[in-house]
C-alpha cells in the first residue's frame, strides 16, 4: 500500500500542477468550410504507378455530431491501395494538415529513405510542404499507412488506411468478397473530441484509451451479405492501445494470415486478439440469414462494434466447401524453410521492457490498477496480462513524457532506448532477439513491439513454441511475458524498435538499429 500511495501522490501533484499550468491544445473546432468526409476509395495500382496523396481536415459524423478530424484524401479510413506482389508506386505526398508530419508504410520492408521516420530517415514534411515516396511490395498480405509524427493526435484523428498487396502464388482459398475493417477507438468529452496538447504528449502512463468505438472510422458501421456467401476481412488495429479481441457470434471463422501474410496452415477460431498495429485476415462463413455483429469481447464487457445483416438470398456461388478445408499454404511453409535451422540456437539480444517514474527516486512495483470513481480510488487487482480499458484516467491523461520515460533496456549494455548504439548488422543475417515484460515493474501492462523494415517469426511465447507460424512485424507482448523473435535482416538501412503505443514512442521507447549492405 505504501508503493501504490507513492505512485498516487506523484501523480496527484502531477495534476494538480497541469491544472495550473494550461498549455495550448490541437483540439480543432467545425467549420463550414471544411468538407464532409467521404467514403473509401479502393484504388487499385500497378508497378510504376504515381498516386497522389494528402493529409487534410474534414468533418466526419461520429454518433451525429460532426467534428473536424484528420483524413487522407478526404476519407477516414484513407484509401485502400490494392497492389501486387512484387510491384513498386510513386506516392506524392502533401500535407495540409495543422502540424508537420511524415507518411509511414507500416510492415513494408521498402527503401529505408522511404521509411518515414523523422530525423532518421527524413526531415518532418512541414505545413503545406510535399515529399516523395517510392514504395516497394515484396510481401502479399495486409499492410498500413500513417504518420511517423505526433501519431498521439494525428493518428487518432483519422490518418489511416490500408494497403492491400495481392500475392503472386495461388495460395488463397477462393472468396465471394474481400472487404477492409480497420478497428479503432476514440475519447470524446461529452459531445465533444477530448483535446490533446500542442505543447506536451499527455497519457503517457497507459496510452490514450478511447470510449467510442470505430470501424472504418464510423460508430455505426454495417454490412450486408447473402446467405451463404464467403468473406474474407483484412482487419487491422489502428487504436493508440486498445487490444481488440475481435468475434462474430453465430458465425464460422477461419484465421487465414496476419501481419505480413499468411500462417503455414488455416486456424478454425473463435475469436482474434490483435493488438496496436497488429492485422489479421479471417475468413468467415455466413451460413444462415440473420442479423450478426462484430463486437469486441473483453473478460468484463462485450461491445458491439458493427452489424452485419444477411439475407434469405442464396449466393449465386457459394465456397462454403471451399471454406470447411483448412489449408496448407506451402508458400508461406517455404518462405520459412532455410532459417528452421535456427530455432533452438542462443538468443544473440536480450532486451527488458521498464518504466522509469522520473523523480520517484527508483521503481516502486504496482500490481493492479486503480479506477476513479465519485472521487474515490477503488483497487482492481484481477492480474490479467493484458489492461482492457483505462482505469486509471486521471493518472494516466496527467502523464506526459516529463513525469515519466518508459524504456527498451538493452541487458548486455544496460544502456537504453535511444542511447542503444551497437545494434549493428549485416543483411542476410539472422538474429534472435529475446524480449521480456516483467509484471513487477512500476506499471506492468501489455506493450505492442514494433521493428521497422524487417519481418519476423515469433518462436516462442513464455518458454512455449509456435506451432504454426507467420510473418510479423508487430508483436503483442503481455505483462509478465517473454517473447523469443528470430528476424531476418534483409533490408539495409538505419531502422526503429518501438512499442507502438505512440505514447510510449513519445515518452522514449524507441531504439536504433542499423543493417549493412553486403
Amino acid at each position: 500500500m505504501k508503493k501504490i500511495s507513492l505512485l498516487l501522490a506523484f501523480f496527484t501533484l502531477t495534476f494538480l500542477t497541469a491544472c495550473q499550468n494550461t498549455t495550448p491544445d490541437l483540439t480543432v473546432k467545425e467549420t463550414s468550410e471544411t468538407p464532409l468526409a467521404s467514403s473509401t476509395q479502393i484504388i487499385e495500382l500497378e508497378d510504376g504507378d504515381t498516386y497522389d496523396l494528402e493529409a487534410s481536415f474534414v468533418e466526419k459524423d461520429l454518433n451525429g455530431s460532426l467534428h473536424k478530424m484528420l483524413a487522407y484524401n478526404g476519407s477516414i479510413p484513407g484509401p485502400t491501395l490494392k497492389v501486387k506482389q512484387g510491384s513498386t508506386i510513386t506516392i506524392n505526398f502533401t500535407n495540409n494538415t495543422g502540424i508537420e508530419t511524415t507518411l509511414h508504410s507500416h510492415g513494408v520492408r521498402l527503401d529505408n529513405a522511404f521509411d518515414g521516420v523523422p530525423d532518421v530517415t527524413q526531415e518532418p514534411i512541414q505545413v503545406g510542404g510535399t515529399f516523395t515516396y517510392k514504395v516497394r511490395f515484396d510481401d502479399s498480405g495486409v499492410f498500413w499507412y500513417h504518420p511517423h509524427l505526433r501519431e498521439d493526435y494525428a493518428q487518432d484523428m483519422g490518418l489511416y488506411g490500408n494497403y492491400i498487396i495481392v500475392a503472386n502464388e495461388e495460395d488463397w482459398s477462393p472468396v465471394n468478397r474481400e472487404e477492409t475493417l480497420m478497428v479503432d477507438d476514440i475519447l470524446m468529452q461529452g459531445d465533444e473530441l477530448a483535446s490533446y496538447s500542442f505543447d506536451e504528449i499527455t497519457h503517457t502512463l497507459m496510452g490514450r484509451f478511447g470510449d467510442t468505438m470505430l470501424v472504418n472510422g464510423s460508430t455505426d458501421y454495417s454490412l450486408s451479405a447473402k446467405k451463404g456467401e464467403v468473406v474474407r476481412f483484412y482487419i487491422t488495429n489502428t487504436a493508440n492501445t486498445r487490444v481488440f479481441n475481435l468475434s462474430i457470434p453465430g458465425a464460422q471463422m477461419k484465421l487465414v494470415g496476419a501481419d505480413n501474410g499468411l500462417y503455414e496452415y488455416d486456424e478454425w477460431t473463435d475469436e482474434v486478439l490483435l493488438g496496436p498495429s497488429e492485422r489479421a485476415i479471417v475468413e468467415v462463413l455466413f451460413s444462415e440469414p440473420g442479423d450478426f455483429s462484430l463486437v469486441q469481447k473483453t473478460p468484463y464487457r462485450t461491445y458491439p462494434l458493427a452489424a452485419f445483416t444477411v439475407s434469405d438470398e442464396e449466393v449465386s456461388e457459394s465456397y462454403a466447401v471451399d471454406f470447411s478445408t483448412l489449408k496448407t499454404h506451402q508458400s508461406t511453409i517455404a518462405s520459412i524453410d532455410p532459417y528452421r535451422s535456427s530455432f533452438d540456437s542462443d538468443s544473440d539480444k536480450f532486451l527488458t521492457i521498464n518504466l522509469d517514474m522520473k523523480g520517484m527516486g527508483g521503481s516502486h512495483a504496482m500490481h493492479g490498477g486503480m479506477m476513479m470513481e465519485d472521487s474515490e480510488m477503488e483497487m482492481m487487482n484481477d492480474g490479467d496480462p493484458i489492461e482492457w480499458e483505462d482505469t486509471m484516467s486521471m493518472m494516466n491523461s496527467t502523464s506526459n513524457t516529463d513525469t515519466l520515460e518508459w524504456q527498451l533496456i538493452d541487458e548486455e549494455t544496460e544502456k537504453t532506448n535511444m542511447d542503444i548504439d551497437d545494434w549493428s548488422f549485416t543483411q542476410g543475417d539472422l538474429v534472435k532477439i529475446q524480449i521480456a515484460n516483467p509484471n513487477d515493474t512500476t506499471h506492468p501492462m501489455q506493450h505492442p513491439v514494433h521493428i521497422h523494415g524487417q519481418r519476423f517469426l515469433i518462436l516462442s511465447v513464455d518458454g512455449v513454441k509456435s506451432d504454426n507460424l507467420v510473418w510479423k512485424d508487430t508483436v503483442l507482448i503481455p505483462s509478465g511475458s517473454k517473447v523469443e523473435l528470430l528476424v531476418e535482416m534483409s533490408n539495409p538501412g538505419e531502422w526503429m524498435i518501438h512499442c507502438h503505443i505512440p505514447e510510449h514512442l513519445e515518452s522514449g521507447m524507441m531504439m536504433p538499429f542499423k543493417v549493412s549492405s553486403l
